[in-house]
């Protein structure tokens, strides 16, 4: 059973920045593409980020221009770089595959919370 691990969240003042790392205990992740989802209080899960296992990306308009995907296939590991925290963007931060594909089990996920 394949195991995700996600880190890297905090408190941020609006306009900061943080870098998400979600590591998946696969030796096939070169092989699948990834997304990085979100969940707020009271709101369903989104997808906010997806990355091919070419490397290709794609976004939710909400965070298009300040979030960045990224993998390191050598580390089984799936990044997301966000810039210009809007206190919106407060939620708790997972990885799995995309949404057309069968999900692993969930991650405890990582909680994001921008606040001045």
């Amino acid at each position: 059973q394949v195991q995700l691990v996600e880190s890297g969240g905090g408190l941020v003042q609006p306009g900061g920045s943080l870098r998400l790392s979600c590591v998946a205990s696969t030796i096939a992740f070169s092989t699948y593409s990834m997304g990085w989802y979100r969940q707020a209080p009271g709101k369903q899960r989104e997808l906010v980020a997806r990355i091919t296992s070419g490397a290709g990306t794609n976004y939710a308009d909400s965070v298009k221009g300040r979030f960045t995907i990224s993998r390191d296939n050598a580390k089984n590991t799936v990044y997301l770089q966000m810039n210009s925290l809007k206190p919106e963007d407060t939620a708790v931060y997972y990885c799995n595959r995309p949404p057309w594909a069968p999900k692993w089990p969930w991650g405890q996920g990582t909680q994001v919370t921008v606040s001045a």
